[in-house]
């Protein structure tokens, strides 16, 4: 058996694997098959395996040289299901986004530049989006110890600023800005990952709860997939009865000093802070009026989740349900856990599915 080249980061408030392309192999199945045997899935603990028996930390990001004179590096995201022999490509993350600058430049994809180093990044999974991180290289190396807290991690790291220039396209991907579904009023929105909002009040909630009350609410996380599963088909996802999109995030009005306090099913757990994209998307909700977030036009958008909060700068070309984004900024940090080479379980009958 060979061992696989394998970095494991810190990614935000996520944690996962990080690998070359070049590394694993170039048929999709192959490489989801091989992916499930590194991870330990399936198998809810991922107990033989990096996976740390969560979608947090069941999360994979493939990086190479990009092809496009716009970007350094292709980024493919892929969510490695715990219990589940999936592996998907459906969303993006952008918690391990934080964690590819410094991967590129410690892989000798990107130079660095000086004391910082941009690297250009192409999401390539599902639809392609560019983004530029500013990573901290004093000396010629990767900085990853700082003083930059993030709410969703417990110690302070190098920040790690990440900028996202506006897509062509308009952020509501129903056309309105309220739509109704399952008998609730939602919002729909995609400023780089397909979120719908509640009002907590509209679910009886507070909008305060601890995660794990609301995983344990069985009404309501079946009141929530019910919303979720029309809403999915129409922002032109399809059948998103086994997707990971879109998320769920519930918004009520901020408790310590914020814009929005929100509580976000991924879309079936309740994450533990909230996901880059997804605060992205959250935030151009509160500042497109009419929508079941708009709040004030703070800038930042203090975005408040269980652990904290996340501040999104955003610019924004506004127009009703044809708003479009100019350009989103939000600060991250990422750590380096260990770096050498992973062996993955003999291989199992039968190919992963996603």
């Amino acid at each position: 058996m060979t061992g696989i080249p394998c970095m494991q980061m810190r990614g935000g408030s996520s944690k996962g694997a990080y690998f070359l392309r070049d590394d694993l192999p170039a048929d999709p199945a192959e490489r989801d098959d091989l992916l499930l045997r590194i991870m330990g899935s399936p198998d809810e603990r991922q107990v033989d395996g990096l996976g740390g028996g969560h979608p947090l930390t069941s999360k994979v990001a493939v990086v190479c040289a990009s092809g496009d004179p716009d970007a350094d590096v292709d980024y493919l995201f892929l969510q490695v299901v715990p219990g589940r022999p999936v592996v998907t490509d459906a969303q993006t993350c952008g918690n391990l986004l934080a964690g590819v600058g410094p991967f590129a430049i410690e892989r000798g994809l990107v130079p660095v530049a000086g004391d910082t180093t941009t690297v250009r990044i192409r999401i390539v999974n599902p639809t392609v989006s560019l983004v530029e991180a500013t990573v901290r290289t004093p000396g010629g190396r990767v900085r990853y110890d700082g003083d930059t807290v993030m709410a969703g991690t417990p110690f302070p790291a190098a920040p790690i600023d990440l900028a996202f220039p506006g897509g062509a396209g308009p952020v509501f991907p129903t056309g309105r800005v309220v739509d109704s579904f399952a008998g609730l009023e939602v919002t729909c929105v995609d400023a780089g990952m397909p979120v719908v909002l509640l009002r907590a009040a509209d679910l009886g909630l507070a909008g305060d709860e601890d995660p794990a009350v609301l995983e344990g609410d069985a009404a309501l996380r079946e009141r929530v997939e019910s919303v979720r599963l029309e809403a999915g088909a129409a922002m032109g996802l399809g059948d998103v009865r086994d997707a990971t999109v879109p998320k769920m995030s519930i918004v009520s009005a901020p408790r310590h000093g914020g814009t929005v306090t929100t509580r976000t099913f991924i879309p079936h757990r309740v994450h533990a802070a909230i996901g880059v994209l997804g605060a992205v998307s959250v935030a151009v909700a509160v500042r497109t009026p009419g929508t079941v977030a708009h709040g004030p036009d703070d800038t930042p958008v203090r975005v408040e989740h269980p652990t904290g909060t996340f501040d999104v700068a955003v610019d924004l070309d506004p127009d009703g349900a044809a708003t479009r984004v100019r350009r989103t900024t939000v600060v991250r940090t990422a750590r380096k856990l260990s770096d050498g080479l992973v062996w993955p379980r003999p291989a199992s009958i039968g190919k992963a599915t996603g």
